[in-house]
């Protein structure tokens, strides 16, 4: 038998052509089989298995197919895959009765020290063929010529379902890193935990401006504002649809559907990218909520440009008198105002350390041993951050005061929103008088104390009925 491990996001002619000369049953075990739409995964495992029963169908090879879920990076990953072969199939693949073929040396190595015979398929040539993932990166970049090494096995199951889309969009995303998610460096059971303990307070703040229908929670996280809406009588006939980029917190709400959490059974997740493309057909969602997902789009993504297409697409899906609600962090009115921040020796060593950490660079000057002066938001953006010790790469990543509430008004008109009346810029008191306050002052350049500014923004905007 052919052991053939690799994630097999494409199959290539020169694969055929090898392995029929090998003539051997080919037990093909698809590695981070639990992964899709990322940059290292692009390709949902049932099409990749698709594509290998075509590629066996076309070339009289006998396979079998083993999924492979992935695990954390360990020595003994080919000990696991090939007890996870004998618990899924029943063969026992030994160095007696088994060629492993692998052009990835240090994955050979693995096999190799076990006593597997190796055949090094791509890297035993000379010139070395394309490999698979190559071809695939042929694709993303627009490169035609992946067509003529790609398998037709492949070529066919791309086409019937859009693969070659899915792709270019996952591959090229400028947003989204390769193991699906904002930043590799957050802490998501915390953050989890933490979105999970303020749901009820965020829906109730949003739930009577709902349009029952189609509701999408954008960037739901692990689905807690889902749970409440399941939970309102009144949109007991509404779907509800939960969209999350981050794998991780996109596994934990289909495993919440799966357990039965939800009542409802129009409850619906799906792991996309809002900034890859459109998300929903035009004028075909009621209400769209975002919580705590602006500021990262903006800080991710290219500033106000990414949030002006985001702010395009949520117009573009929502139906005529339909309605997006965006509850987020915001910057203080008139942000670019330069003041004074006075901090407690404890803080400023702290401060000294965001400013060196932070992407969003900024200028200060020191005025005494314990004063800064530099522009309002700044200020406000290391006050709001200082705390997150546990996330601390993540959060000195993002920029919570790029926009203020004015900035916010005319990006909505601009794309054709209305803006309710009920919308407005708030403080969020509990920050300032436990986090804040006690460590800091705010004040003018000459010394005159200022009040704190506002945190928080709840915006709620409605796509008028004539459009």
């Amino acid at each position: 038998m052919i052991l053939f491990p690799g994630r097999h996001h494409l199959l290539t002619r020169f694969q055929a052509e090898h392995l029929t000369k090998l003539g051997e049953t080919v037990v093909w075990a698809v590695t981070s089989a639990n992964h899709a739409n990322t940059r290292r995964n692009p390709v949902p495992y049932h099409r990749r298995e698709a594509a290998i029963e075509r590629f066996s169908v076309r070339t009289g090879l006998r396979s079998v197919v083993v999924p492979i879920f992935d695990t954390a990076p360990t020595t003994r990953f080919a000990s696991i895959t090939l007890k996870n072969i004998t618990v899924a199939t029943g063969l026992v693949l030994t160095p007696d009765n088994t060629v492993v073929a692998c052009s990835t040396p240090a994955v050979a190595e693995l096999y190799a020290s076990l006593g597997f015979s190796i055949d090094l398929v791509e890297a035993a040539y000379d010139p070395s063929p394309a490999r698979p993932w190559d071809v695939l990166l042929r694709l993303a970049a627009g490169d035609s010529s992946w067509r003529e090494l790609a398998h037709p096995a492949t070529i066919d199951v791309y086409e019937r379902y859009r693969l070659d889309e899915t792709v270019r969009t996952v591959v090229n995303d400028p947003v989204v890193g390769d193991e699906g998610g904002l930043t590799t460096t957050r802490d998501y059971r915390t953050y989890a935990e933490a979105f999970a303990d303020a749901a009820e307070r965020k829906w109730k703040l949003v739930k009577e401006h709902v349009r029952p229908g189609r509701i999408v929670d954008i960037g739901c996280g692990a689905g807690a504002i889902l749970e409440m809406a399941d939970r309102e009588p009144a949109l007991r006939e509404s779907d509800l649809i939960g969209v999350e980029v981050a794998r991780h917190l996109y596994d934990e709400c289909v495993h919440k559907k799966s357990q039965g959490v939800f009542e409802n059974e129009n409850v619906y997740f799906y792991r996309r990218n809002v900034l890859g493309g459109a998300v929903f057909p035009p004028r075909s969602i009621d209400t769209t909520l975002t919580f705590a997902l602006t500021h990262e789009i903006w800080s991710y993504g290219s500033q106000e440009a990414s949030i002006r297409a985001f702010v395009q697409a949520i117009y573009d899906h929502t139906a005529p008198g339909g309605v997006w609600i965006n509850s987020d962090v915001c910057g203080p009115d008139n942000k670019d105002r330069p003041v004074a921040l006075r901090l407690d020796a404890a803080t400023r060593p702290v401060f000294d350390r965001f400013a060196a950490d932070y992407k969003f660079t900024f200028d200060f000057s020191t005025d005494g041993p314990g004063t800064v002066v530099l522009r309002l938001a700044d200020a406000m953006d290391f006050l709001t951050r200082k705390d997150y010790t546990d996330n601390w790469e993540s959060e000195t990543r993002e920029q919570f005061c790029g926009l203020e509430f004015a900035d916010w008004k005319q990006l909505l008109t601009d794309a054709g929103f209305e803006i309710d009346p009920v919308s407005h810029a708030y403080r969020n008191d509990w920050i300032i008088d436990n986090r804040i306050a006690p460590v800091a002052a705010l004040a003018t350049p000459s010394g005159e104390p200022l009040e704190w500014p506002v945190t928080h923004v709840l915006l709620v905007a409605r796509r008028p009925l004539n459009t």
